[in-house]
């Protein structure tokens, strides 16, 4: 069997007729044409990716802005629940991530190359859809708003370390340095293409951890306090403060937004299917995961207890050229990572244009549609540059439900499995945790900004 061609996700004109491949062709468009937009469209234009492919984007997915705000967490929870949290949400995200790669098949000879596209298979089309759709794209808007504002701050942290004459400009230029810079990166015509810049950026994730974790127990040798406690010192405080924490754990585990584009770029066959090779680069991906959280979180609360910054980068200062190597990795890793969630939200859009809006597949689509997605969050990040209120916020938002909440559904609602059993077990569990951490981390989230606004002028 060859390669299956990816079914198609949004009506094209006012009617979709599903055709006995499992392939969709919209009426009064041939087959010829249908294949013709999806070899356009960025997500399923190529099938040639390796399996190691599969591990270095999830590497650039998920090891970035989240791994830097993880020894803050354990500052607002604490040694015991802040650890624990970390381990099991890494064991609650890798087996659900786990379910998604192998629903990724779930019809013989049918991929659902999008996360919403198996959304609305198991579930409907618009109940899968309107369950799915909204919170992978508010993940995926809301990383590429982090990973604005952590490309702005680690810029400005390295130009004031190299160049300490110009501390005086403004954060908001270097976040719109990045913004620019997004705009060129973001004419990579298909996921496949981003393999050199991600695996540059999942490298770049490594070694900046690496520095922060050694650079934290070099200066926790002389510094580190001799007790350790929580940032709050009120009821009220160490609870909002407990929220964010959750929030801020997972937005370290957003991988599942675009694990099912990363899987469309595989190869399958009957002999091989997707999930093999998917499923082989992920456990190579949350091994280096763990070792990266909990080196990082562990030894930067160690080393400074609960005066550590959102960004652990930002807290540590000595020695200057090293801190400054480690917050230009964190500055390349982010332009990765930013397009790694973008391109699927490019995809939408274009999916959009194209099938819903009439619109002719050209260079010229890309270039504005794309332009105007890089652009409409750079303003964001400028003017919310909040690193770990957004990190808490946007975390209980949406990312536990992509993460924890969404594949337990539709594992139950697919597999059916047995009551008791398992799976069924397993997948309950990752729901009603997700669904506590949905419901109390915007909470601590929100409270953060409103805190870190008091202080802050627009633009600044």
């Amino acid at each position: 069997m060859t390669d299956p061609a990816p079914c198609s996700i949004y009506n094209f004109g006012k009617t979709i007729k599903e055709n006995g491949n499992g392939n969709a062709t919209g009426e009064g468009l041939s087959q010829s044409e249908q294949q013709k937009l999806e070899n356009w469209l960025p997500i399923s234009a190529s099938r040639k990716a390796k399996w190691w492919y599969s591990s270095f984007h999830n590497v650039t997915a998920m090891v970035g802005a989240g791994v830097l705000g993880l020894p803050f967490a354990l500052a607002q929870l604490g040694w015991i629940p802040g650890v624990f949290m970390i381990l099991l949400s890494w064991i609650l995200t890798f087996y659900s991530l786990w379910q998604l790669i192998n629903m990724h098949e779930l019809v013989p000879g049918k991929r659902f190359d999008r996360y919403f596209d198996l959304g609305q298979h198991v579930l409907g089309p618009k109940k899968g859809f309107w369950l799915v759709m909204p919170q992978q794209l508010t993940v995926q808007v809301a990383s590429a708003i982090v990973y604005s504002v952590t490309g702005g701050k680690s810029l400005k942290k390295v130009l004031d370390i190299a160049v300490p004459s110009i501390t005086d400009v403004r954060q908001t230029y270097y976040i719109l340095f990045f913004v620019v810079l997004q705009i060129m990166l973001s004419q990579t015509p298909n996921f496949n293409k981003l393999k050199t810049v991600s695996s540059l950026a999942a490298l770049m994730s490594i070694c900046y951890s690496l520095i922060a974790f050694v650079m934290s127990i070099v200066e926790g040798v002389k510094y580190h306090p001799s007790s350790y406690g929580v940032r709050s010192h009120t009821a009220a405080g160490k609870t909002f403060d407990a929220f964010n924490a959750l929030g801020t754990i997972a937005f370290a585990f957003a991988g599942h937004s675009v694990a099912s584009e990363i899987q469309a770029t595989l190869p399958s066959t009957d002999e091989k299917p997707s999930r093999i090779p998917m499923w082989r680069g992920v456990s190579v991906a949350y091994t280096i995961v763990i070792l990266c959280y909990l080196s990082v979180a562990i030894s930067g609360y160690w080393a400074f207890g609960t005066s550590c910054d959102d960004d652990i980068l930002i807290t540590l200062e000595h020695p200057n050229w090293l801190i400054a190597t480690a917050n230009f990795m964190v500055f390349i890793h982010v332009l990765g990572s930013f397009q790694v969630f973008a391109m699927p939200v490019f995809d939408t859009m274009e999916t959009n244009l194209v099938q819903k809006w009439n619109f002719t597949p050209s260079l010229i689509l890309r270039f504005v549609s794309r332009t105007s997605i890089v652009c409409v969050v750079g303003l964001i990040a400028m003017c919310i540059p909040f690193f770990g209120g957004l990190l808490g916020f946007f975390g209980g938002l949406a990312f536990t439900s992509t993460s924890y909440i969404i594949p337990g559904i539709l594992w139950l609602q697919a597999k059916k499995p047995r009551r008791w059993s398992f799976h069924w077990t397993a997948s309950w569990i990752c729901i009603i945790v997700g669904t506590v951490i949905a419901l109390v981390a915007p909470i601590g989230g929100i409270r953060t900004i409103i805190v870190s606004a008091k202080t802050y002028k627009m633009f600044s």
